[in-house]
């Protein structure tokens, strides 16, 4: 399928433009990127009660005063939460798409949620989406089965992986007493399920490499921090996912070229 436009021209805003007095990953930080033309970067995942938030931990300790799993809490109870010592509260997925929708773009990380199969979590993001016709999107993970399914309920949204090629630590996969194997085939696996979707996206310090060079879909480089760092990644990749300065958007980079 032909990739949306925003993947390849429209800078992206990591958690949200975030910074300051405006914590990531809150309808602030979401409101303040589309005010800029910036497309919004996300992620979800489900509450004790099945609900959908935009929060990226797994648990809410580094970005509250509380401490615990997301998923070890009731929506009511994380809703008194505050964010990075703000008024900000951790908002409910559907409140950033009311906000965003029809105005910027969004790019959704599904976070991987140990016994939630793909089937689950793509049904219930596009039960949500589906309120808001008006949103353009795409949608990534770094668990394979999470954008593969998306992928095969809705085949006209694009789907992508997230990757990184680093020395993984049993943390980075839930405890697993497997998590040795799953560190030495996770690099593979991510670069073959990219192959059969839509698009990658990779740590901008893995950039380049014989792999990525070797990828035909869109490329996108994640996490960038400085305007040194997007320069040295155009011959790259396609698009950046950024935060801590404002890159230029299309039209101003036409107009300094």
């Amino acid at each position: 399928m032909k990739v949306p436009a925003f993947l390849t021209q429209t800078p992206i805003a990591h958690r949200g433009l975030h910074g300051g007095e405006i914590p990531e990953n809150s309808l602030a930080a979401f409101e303040a990127a589309a005010r800029k033309g910036y497309a919004v970067e996300t992620d979800v995942r489900f509450t004790r009660d099945g609900q959908l938030v935009a929060f990226h931990d797994d648990t809410v300790d580094r970005m509250t005063d509380a401490s615990g799993s997301v998923s070890a809490f009731p929506l009511s109870v994380l809703r008194e939460l505050r964010l990075g010592g703000t008024a900000e509260r951790i908002p409910l997925f559907s409140e950033c798409l009311e906000l965003i929708a029809g105005r910027v773009p969004l790019l959704l990380e599904i976070k991987d949620m140990p016994g939630v199969s793909g089937a689950k979590i793509a049904a219930a993001v596009c039960d949500v989406i589906g309120r808001f016709p008006a949103l353009e999107y795409a949608v990534q993970s770094f668990q394979p089965a999470y954008p593969t399914a998306y992928k095969k309920l809705c085949p006209a949204i694009a789907c992508g992986m997230l990757g990184i090629d680093k020395d993984y630590k049993k943390e980075d996969f839930h405890n697993s007493p497997l998590w040795r194997i799953k560190a030495k085939l996770l690099p593979d696996i991510c670069y073959r399920t990219a192959k059969k979707l839509d698009f990658i996206s990779y740590y901008c310090g893995n950039y380049p490499s014989d792999k990525l060079r070797a990828y035909r879909g869109v490329k996108l480089a994640w996490t960038v921090r400085s305007p040194e760092e997007a320069e040295r990644l155009r011959p790259f990749a396609d698009n950046i996912i950024f935060e801590g300065f404002l890159p230029a958007l299309p039209s101003e980079d036409c107009s300094n070229r």
